[in-house]
């Protein structure tokens, strides 16, 4: 299946916290990949990812960076699509990534929770953005109930 939602790190170290979300799109059956791509170390990387991600059929990329926190926005300025940050705590406890993200200038919008949290994140991003999925929907009643 084509993946419809991309989940981004900016390290590999990222990936405890990440694999979280991984796994609830996994229950969910929504199809996702994952990569890790930093703003400082493959920024052409980055930008052919996030110029060509609508056109592969991701319809919304959770990105996870920590410290500056710079991958979310950098994401965001070079598409349409929407964006999740998910602030990681690497230093300063999470704190200096979620004000990075949190506070992006004007026409670049990063939805963002809490330090992280990427299991709110795909929460979220089931309700709100995957809503129209069938299994999506019954899959978010189910875990409801529970």
């Amino acid at each position: 299946m084509t993946p419809i939602v991309s989940i981004i790190m900016g390290s590999t170290s990222d990936l405890p916290v990440m694999e979280k979300a991984a796994k609830f799109l996994d229950e969910m059956q929504v199809p996702f990949e994952m990569h890790a791509l930093s703003a400082h170390r493959t920024p052409a990387e980055v930008e052919a990812f996030a110029k060509n991600a609508k056109g592969r059929g991701i319809k919304v990329i959770i990105a996870a960076a920590g410290m500056a926190a710079h991958l979310c926005g950098v994401i965001a300025s070079m598409t349409t699509l929407p964006v999740i940050g998910v602030p990681i705590n690497a230093s300063l406890d999470g704190m200096d990534a979620l004000l990075a993200i949190v506070q992006m200038p004007p026409g670049i919008p990063v939805a963002t929770v809490g330090i992280n949290g990427s299991l709110m994140r795909v929460f979220w991003l089931s309700r709100c953005l995957l809503w129209e999925m069938t299994n999506c929907r019954k899959n978010w009643i189910n875990i409801r109930r529970i």
